[in-house]
């Protein structure tokens, strides 16, 4: 990772540094969409076809819990001051409310504008599920969580230190190729 990111123009890489939580956030959430997503059609498309929103429910159950051990121990590495089973309890709790923010969208379009066979044909109701669920649910979700996740769950910045091969060895290196150093928040 560390030699791609030595790729970027320094412009760019400084700005990846410098909100690294964020992008990390955003790259587990991307993971986690992923998994979502996967699991959501694999269970409405087989085995969950007459219950799109429990399958949609048992999806971002598993993408959550993936969500936290990445959240933990990558996105939010260096933020803590809570007991591991408050912080815990706390994620998932978060967690929770943003899976009932996720489904809000698929629930309207569903059973309020009734976007689903026989008012409308299985593409119409795959394009308005993928819409709905996927993108405006998640996107609901994600903006939630990333506030809520760092004012309860991870309240307090820099209680830990990061991990070897974080950035401060990025740094150390780019500050080897280049002849000088940089500072960098």
């Amino acid at each position: 990772m560390h030699s791609a990111l030595a790729r970027v123009p320094a412009p760019l890489r400084d700005l990846i540094i410098k909100h690294r939580e964020l992008v990390r956030f955003v790259v587990v959430g991307g993971t986690c969409f992923v998994i979502t997503t996967g699991l959501w059609y694999g269970l409405k498309l087989t085995v969950l076809t007459t219950k799109p929103i429990t399958a949609l429910a048992a999806a971002i159950l598993v993408a959550m819990i993936v969500n936290y051990v990445l959240s933990r121990e990558w996105s939010f590495q260096t933020r803590g001051g809570r007991e591991g089973h408050h912080e815990a309890a706390l994620f998932f709790l978060v967690s929770t409310i943003a899976v009932g923010l996720n489904l809000v969208p698929e629930t309207i379009s569903r059973y309020v504008f009734d976007l689903q066979v026989p008012a409308v044909g299985v593409l119409t109701q795959e394009v308005s599920d993928f819409v709905s669920g996927s993108i405006v649910g998640t996107l609901l979700g994600m903006v939630f969580r990333w506030w809520a996740l760092k004012k309860f769950v991870f309240p307090h910045a820099d209680v830990r230190p990061e991990r070897a091969g974080g950035v401060a060895l990025l740094r150390s290196a780019l500050d080897g190729e280049s002849g000088h150093s940089e500072q960098v928040a």
